[in-house]
């Protein structure tokens, strides 16, 4: 994507000072969503970087995530995989704990949603410390799954998040701070 597009999105997002904590500045990307022509130049910098990766199906973290995985997966015509915080699944889960910087989560994927073998994107809002990500990696992982890659709207590059992903994956960020 050239840097005039990237440039147009980095104008939309909204720095909101002090949230959720003081001394954050957070990251607003509802100024995207809410105009269909920056929606569609989200989603179209989005694919550019999953296009002819040959995978058939799109990761997305809960919540923001799903917002730009499930756009991605249709325009690739793939399909769509939630990874969901603790006990939203309806159905078998695997699971995996990870820590935060201020205590722990838990995510999980249906037990079926990704195949031995097959190929799998993953697509998220945020990459700041990582620990979300490295989590969704490592399940579709113990699902069988082969992590062609992960894509993120936005990087915190000064938390060093991709410490934590898995080594020789392709990482994207569209959007570095």
């Amino acid at each position: 994507m050239s840097s005039t597009r990237l440039d147009t999105l980095r104008a939309a997002v909204r720095d909101v000072p002090d949230f959720p904590s003081p001394g954050i500045v957070f990251k607003d990307i509802t100024p995207m969503l809410s105009d269909g022509a920056l929606f569609k130049l989200t989603i179209d910098a989005l694919v550019e970087t999953v296009a002819g990766s040959g995978v058939t199906k799109i990761v997305g973290i809960d919540a923001r995530g799903f917002i730009f995985a499930a756009a991605v997966a249709d325009r690739l015509g793939c399909g769509f995989v939630p990874v969901r915080k603790k006990g939203k699944l309806p159905w078998k889960t695997e699971g995996v704990s990870y820590d935060l910087e201020y205590g722990s989560n838990k995510i999980e994927i249906h037990a079926d949603a990704v195949l031995p073998g097959e190929r799998v994107w993953l697509v998220d809002d945020v990459l700041a410390t990582g620990g979300t990500a490295a989590a969704a990696a490592e399940l579709v992982q113990r699902l069988g799954g082969v992590l062609a890659g992960m894509t993120f709207l936005i990087e915190l590059g000064f938390l060093d998040g991709r410490k934590l992903l898995p080594e020789g994956v392709d990482v994207a960020g569209l959007l570095v701070y």
